[in-house]
């Protein structure tokens, strides 16, 4: 958890570093594999009464698997964060503000942090720009090579094929 205590900012804008887990309880319902801590970095500063701003970066590596081959990809993900947050609780339909409970003490930007994240990681990933993926009828790598399967023929040439195949007395 990366929180900041509301008592700090008398001083002026906190610094925030630290590393979340990958196996934080934070990532666990993701659509992807973490194959490092997350790196944060950031600074809390107070934008007006009961506001606060943080501006942070991401960094992190992932892991996936090529959509074209299903080959194994580790995919470096960064990403700059900035998040709002308030003590106003009607900013709460407000989608890209944090709305902090009452009394709050603290800013907790893990959950800004989690979010960022989700939208920087890519949902489709190669594992290089000319992969040839896999054949769609033996499910053969074609980076390896060529399969042993026949092309299928262009069926716009059908019409073509059936009158080099018809007999001539016809």
């Amino acid at each position: 958890m990366l929180s900041v205590d509301l008592r700090a900012l008398e001083q002026g804008p906190v610094d925030t570093v630290g590393t979340l887990a990958a196996d934080d309880p934070l990532f666990a319902d993701v659509e992807f594999s973490l194959a490092e801590p997350v790196e944060v970095g950031g600074q809390l500063s107070e934008v007006g009464s009961g506001k606060y701003y943080w501006h942070g970066h991401i960094r992190t590596m992932v892991d996936g698997a090529c959509r074209r081959c299903l080959a194994p990809v580790r995919i470096p993900v960064a990403a700059d964060v900035g998040a709002l947050f308030t003590d106003d609780a009607s900013a709460d339909d407000d989608p890209s503000v944090y709305v902090l409970p009452e009394r709050s003490t603290a800013v907790d930007v893990t959950g800004a942090v989690r979010e960022e994240l989700i939208l920087a990681v890519p949902a489709y990933v190669e594992c290089r720009a000319d992969c040839r993926g896999m054949c769609p009828r033996c499910g053969a790598d074609l980076n390896a090579g060529p399969c042993r399967c026949r092309p299928e023929p262009d069926p716009r040439w059908a019409a073509l094929e059936a009158l080099k195949t018809r007999p001539d007395d016809e």
